[in-house]
């Protein structure tokens, strides 16, 4: 085989591998962007290595891509644009590559809202360690080898990030049935656009919490945590004025989907994706909604909603 045939046989040997690569950098990112980075300098990495010496490719692009994700999340940089409470996950459309592997209850509830956010809580080899057990389910040992450390202290690891992600998934309730999750968001709208404000605090747990990201025009998150606080701010955000149309760039359409496996509605222009407001729901009510609308946030899933065939809109005209 001639250099040239070579180099084509390990490109394609590297893009049978690229979404599963993109899917474990998004999880350990939150950011798709960032993860398309990450998967891109590990090509650049398989492209410079003597690949006739690596015995296993599929485990030597894991261990590039989870060292690469490390090397941002320890950043100094990093560190100050992710601090608790001034950051947000990239939403994904369902359907997008990056949210698989999805076959199990831990695969889905990794790429959640919920866990990414909370994953900013644990050290970077917590999450790590985590995500490829969980997600990826590889062995404590070949955890060890990709990350340079003890079997013993990847079990310890796990055991933190568990004990962690297992609290939240008892308040979020696990995973919404989703014809009623449906129902419940459609209900949330209706209450929200009409001004119902009883009506918002009846669908919303004693202990409910909104996130804002403020469109990307403030540094830090807006959280608002109580039930009548939370239908305030809903009935005055969809509350439909020339001024945000104005800001939206047009007269609006809200659209339901499904955004990280989670209930959500998308506010689109044409076929831009202006805001996307996404929810937890436990118990029949509504414990999280957040609401992203920074525009680099946006980027991906505008892509994924141009190629996908949607339902008829809630709200046609907004």
């Amino acid at each position: 085989m001639n250099s040239t045939a070579t180099d084509r046989f390990d490109t394609s040997r590297f893009e049978a591998s690229r979404n599963r690569l993109a899917s474990l950098a998004y999880r350990l990112l939150g950011s798709a962007a960032d993860a398309e980075d990450a998967v891109q300098d590990a090509f650049l990495h398989w492209q410079a290595a003597d690949r006739q010496l690596i015995k296993v490719p599929e485990a030597w692009l894991t261990k590039v891509v989870t060292n690469l994700c490390l090397d941002r999340l320890r950043s100094a940089q990093t560190r100050r644009e992710r601090t608790v409470g001034a950051w947000l996950p990239e939403p994904l459309l369902n359907g997008d590559p990056m949210l698989g592997p999805a076959d199990t209850f831990e695969q889905r509830e990794s790429v959640s809202l919920a866990v990414l956010t909370l994953m900013e809580r644990l050290s970077p080899l917590e999450r790590a360690v985590y995500l490829l057990r969980e997600a990826f389910s590889y062995s404590h040992a070949e955890i060890a080898e990709i990350l340079d450390i003890t079997e013993s202290a990847s079990q310890q690891h796990l055991h933190r990030a568990r004990r962690r992600i297992t609290a939240a998934r008892r308040r979020d309730g696990g995973e919404a049935d989703q014809a009623s999750a449906r129902r419940i968001v459609e209900e949330f709208l209706a209450a929200a656009s009409s001004g119902r404000t009883e009506r918002l605090v009846a669908l919303l747990t004693d202990d409910a919490t909104a996130i804002s990201d403020g469109a990307g025009l403030t540094e830090r998150l807006s959280r608002y945590d109580t039930p009548q606080r939370i239908a305030a701010v809903a009935r005055a955000g969809f509350k439909p004025t020339p001024a945000k149309r104005r800001f939206a760039g047009g007269t609006p359409a809200i659209h339901y989907a499904l955004v990280n496996g989670s209930p959500a509605i998308l506010v689109v222009v044409g076929d831009q994706v202006v805001g996307t407001v996404a929810f937890d729901i436990t118990d029949g009510k509504i414990a999280t909604v957040r609401s992203i609308a920074a525009p680099t946030r946006l980027t991906r899933l505008t892509d994924a909603w141009r190629r996908h065939e949607p339902d008829t809109p809630l709200i046609s005209l907004w």
